[in-house]
């Protein structure tokens, strides 16, 4: 029985250290003891619907990258373009490097390639992005003479200790394996037959055939929802902003810098929800700003079939392929 009591006190003290620490959980994931549950999409881990459950596709390479290229692409980007939506091979480019929002980082350009920057925003966190100095990329004149200095040791306890949702990483080491969707699925389903309700993290379509973002569509949440009121005045401070950025790392030495603001799911999928406030339209067709964009939300409107995952608030592999489109031929590779 002590031997078992122990077992049981070192599995638990395992599981525990996964929900706490990013460097053991990342193991427990290799190992296999924790399986990825965002597998299905992001939307399904949330709600549990098993009407949207659906493998995450992998999406083909175009195989465009080369060494030849005169072309270096730098992307200051969110989730869309991750490194399993989107990498260097999708381009025809002899350098690219990805940024992610409020992860700084340097670099040091090429002067004898053309040096492209693109901005790249979902609609719900745009707000909140260009609210404030975009300095997530720092351009040096020479980065090796300037080796990269080590964080303060307080944010790198921060960055491996995650007590602020320690919960939500204990539910993946515990209930992550496809054993327990059953039981999550069973709930999910008499809650939605039986009082008509899902996962406050995420909303359905009037008629039942989507699944949104819970942030999407609360227009409670003032910097994030489709929805929400967005006044002329702020839109117009959002374009200075974006402008600033954008002359700031031209005088960096960045040759062309581009915007693209990838529509919130409910925003193509359903507008007529409540009253949208056009963010996108607005900020792109503003007379005051002086950047070109990346427009992904016209054709996102006509796309069938949906530029969206059924499971996932980000793009099929259709919808990444508009978008992949739309870079080459607003960037001109």
């Amino acid at each position: 029985m002590r031997i078992l009591r122990y077992t049981v006190l070192a599995i638990a003290l395992l599981l525990w250290a996964g929900g706490l620490s990013t460097t053991v959980s990342r193991w427990l994931y290799k190992v296999g003891v924790i399986a990825d549950d965002y597998r299905f999409g992001d939307l399904y881990r949330m709600s549990a619907l098993p009407q949207f459950k659906e493998p995450a596709p992998n999406c083909p390479s175009a195989s465009l990258s080369s060494d030849t290229a005169s072309t270096h692409l730098y992307i200051i980007g969110d989730s869309f373009s991750e490194e399993q939506r989107i990498s260097e091979r999708d381009f025809p480019v002899s350098y690219y490097k990805r940024v992610a929002w409020e992860h700084p980082q340097r670099a040091q350009l090429d002067p004898t390639k053309r040096n492209i920057l693109i901005l790249e925003s979902v609609e719900r966190h745009f707000r909140e992005h260009f609210a404030i100095p975009v300095t997530e990329l720092a351009i040096e004149s020479d980065t090796t003479a300037t080796p990269a200095r080590r964080p303060p040791f307080r944010k790198r306890l921060s960055s491996e200790f995650h007590r602020s949702d320690m919960e939500e990483r204990l539910e993946s080491a515990l209930f992550s394996q496809d054993w327990a969707f059953w039981f999550k699925e069973l709930k999910a389903r008499l809650t939605l037959n039986w009082f008509n309700r899902v996962s406050t993290n995420v909303s359905l379509s009037k008629n039942r055939e989507h699944l949104f973002l819970g942030l999407d569509t609360d227009s409670t949440k003032k910097l994030n929802s489709s929805f929400s009121p967005l006044s002329d005045g702020e839109v117009n401070r959002l374009v200075d902003s974006v402008n600033a950025v954008a002359a700031r790392y031209r005088q960096l030495g960045f040759n062309d810098v581009y915007l693209s603001i990838i529509p919130n799911k409910a925003s193509i999928l359903e507008t007529q929800r409540s009253q949208y406030n056009r963010l996108i339209e607005r900020v792109q067709q503003s007379p005051r700003l002086r950047v070109k964009t990346i427009d992904v939300y016209t054709p996102f409107r006509t796309a069938s079939p949906s530029p969206y995952l059924l499971s996932d608030t980000h793009w099929s592999c259709s919808g990444r392929s508009i978008w992949l489109n739309q870079v080459q031929k607003t960037a001109q590779f």
